[in-house]
């Protein structure tokens, strides 16, 4: 699919971040837009910045990809709108979160996963009817760097994002040849970013119910603490800050990932977005992507060693 003009796409997650971009740029490119995310005000800034750059027919849809029948419903709220066929479809929406999977709460990590799974499933079940009615159709899944190493380094537990992600990974792999004998006009392409400058670390503890860092109770700030406490390396400095100094700082980590990674948002769906033009089935986006990809295939047995992050190069800038 070269050409994006006059297409039709589905965005989930399209009001912040990645898929905001993703919007952004579709729209510049004449394409019409359907975008969902759980939050109103995000997603009618979205709408209003696709606005100022194309003509183009943008739909907005409150949806939370983890409950399929959101999805059904988002799908039909499409077709009434759109008509009955999409060409483009991103599924895109992500939280973190689920982390520890002996000690963690489970419902953390079952909503964790249903989001970056199920989204995915759940997405490609409801409009693949949609896609079989266009001419051309192109599905894109984000899956993380998290999908090829399942990892924040040796003191962190990652396990329901990481899990997510790495089924993402698989199961677009395995429709490339799904697709190829019984579908042969989609593509498939599943995208592998690398720390992008999105609000997904702020996003996360909102959709989890967690308390804004800057409003934690102290029995809030007792139960971090602690966490920390756990944790060798680093962390271990948060032990000696006061509950306030924790709790602008856990505020400050959020701003950090998002203002101080090493690709921008815009960046990255410009990265998606050629990557679907060459027809790529496999999309690294960012250089600490493209580094840590290669690092993992040339050693996978020793990924997991307490030493690995520290010999790991990642870009800062």
């Amino acid at each position: 699919m070269k050409d994006f003009s006059g297409k039709i796409a589905v965005v989930t997650g399209g009001g912040t971040g990645m898929g905001r971009a993703l919007c952004e740029a579709l729209a510049a490119a004449d394409c019409h837009i359907a975008l969902c995310d759980v939050a109103e005000d995000a997603m009618q800034e979205t709408k209003a910045l696709c606005a100022a750059l194309s003509d183009v027919r943008i739909s907005t849809h409150l949806c939370d990809v983890s409950i399929e029948s959101d999805l059904l419903r988002f799908q039909q709220e499409v077709a009434s709108i759109h008509g009955e066929s999409i060409h483009l479809l991103f599924n895109n929406a992500g939280i973190g979160g689920g982390g520890g999977f002996v000690a963690g709460d489970r419902d953390e990590w079952e909503k964790t996963f249903a989001v970056c799974w199920y989204g995915v499933y759940y997405g490609c079940r409801a409009f693949l009817p949609m896609l079989l009615k266009s001419d051309e159709g192109h599905i894109v899944n984000t899956s993380s760097i998290n999908g090829f190493w399942a990892s924040l380094g040796p003191t962190v537990s990652h396990t329901a994002y990481a899990a997510a992600k790495f089924a993402v990974k698989g199961f677009s792999e395995a429709l490339i040849t799904d697709l190829r004998l019984n579908a042969p006009h989609i593509q498939v392409s599943v995208v592998m970013p690398g720390h992008i400058g999105t609000s997904i670390a702020i996003n996360s503890g909102k959709i989890l119910g967690h308390t804004p860092p800057l409003d934690m109770s102290a029995d809030e700030v007792r139960v971090v603490r602690e966490r920390f406490m756990k944790q060798p390396g680093p962390m271990t400095e948060m032990m000696n800050l006061s509950d306030d100094q924790l709790r602008e700082a856990m505020h400050r980590r959020g701003i950090e990932f998002r203002d101080n990674a090493p690709m921008s948002a815009t960046d990255a769906a410009a990265v998606i977005l050629a990557g679907v033009r060459a027809n790529q089935w496999r999309i690294l986006v960012g250089e600490d992507a493209v580094l840590l990809d290669e690092r993992v295939r040339a050693n996978p047995w020793n990924v997991y060693d307490l030493d690995f992050s520290a010999l790991t190069t990642i870009p800062t800038d």
